[in-house]
Formats: structure tokens, sequence, C-alpha cells
């Protein structure tokens, strides 16, 4: 049976993610969007919040974590997100995380660079 869906879109946190010394220096915008997978027939229901997740919750764990910490390149950084949400929410079976990098160092014209990955509770 498919699982339910809670997204959150495009997080905005301003942090010093990058290879390159100006970057962990100057700082950059990034966007994060969660999407993740859980049973909410439980919380539909009963209209009850315990019986859900927190979007409040999770925007401040993602903004944490991205400002709190620097990695070199965004895929450490959405599996670093990744990884605490699934220990930080038990209802939570499965998660996206979408890391954008709007003003990435890269010689070309384009509108932003985007890493997604996917977990499971499984491979937690």
């Amino acid at each position: 049976m498919p699982l339910d869906r809670i997204t959150i879109e495009r997080i905005g946190v301003f942090a010093y993610h990058g290879v390159y010394e100006e970057e962990g220096r100057l700082g950059q915008r990034f966007y994060i969007t969660i999407e993740a997978g859980l049973d909410l027939a439980p919380a539909g229901r009963s209209d009850d919040l315990t019986q859900s997740v927190s979007y409040a919750d999770i925007a401040a764990r993602v903004q944490e974590i991205s400002v709190g910490h620097r990695f070199r390149i965004i895929e450490a950084l959405a599996e670093a997100i990744a990884q605490d949400l699934l220990h930080a929410f038990p209802r939570i079976e499965e998660i996206k995380v979408v890391v954008e990098k709007p003003n990435a160092a890269v010689a070309a014209i384009l509108d932003t660079i985007r890493v997604a990955i996917h977990r499971t509770r499984r491979a937690v």
C-alpha cells in the first residue's frame, strides 16, 4: 500500500557549503525540499498532531542542520538531513530530500543545481 506524503517545499537557508574556499567564506542561498512518506490515516481520523509529524519541527531540524554544519558537497548535506529526520521521527517510513544550490560555482548559465536522494527506514 502506498504511503501518504508530507511535503515541505524549498526551505530557504543561507549557509557556507561548497568545495571552494570562497563558498566557505562568503556563503550563499540553498533551498531544501522534504517529502516524507508515512501513514497519515490515524492523524486524519483523530485530528491529532501526535499521530502525525509536525511540519514546524521538520523545518526547524532542516534549518539547524543546514546552517549548523558545513558540508563540501550538497550530497552530504542531503544525506545528513535524511538520516536525522528518519531518526528523529519514527513515524516517517521514507524520506526524499532535495537540495538546490542556485548559485553554484559552475561556468554555465543555469537556474539551479539540484541533488535528490531517497532513503527508507529499512536502510537506517
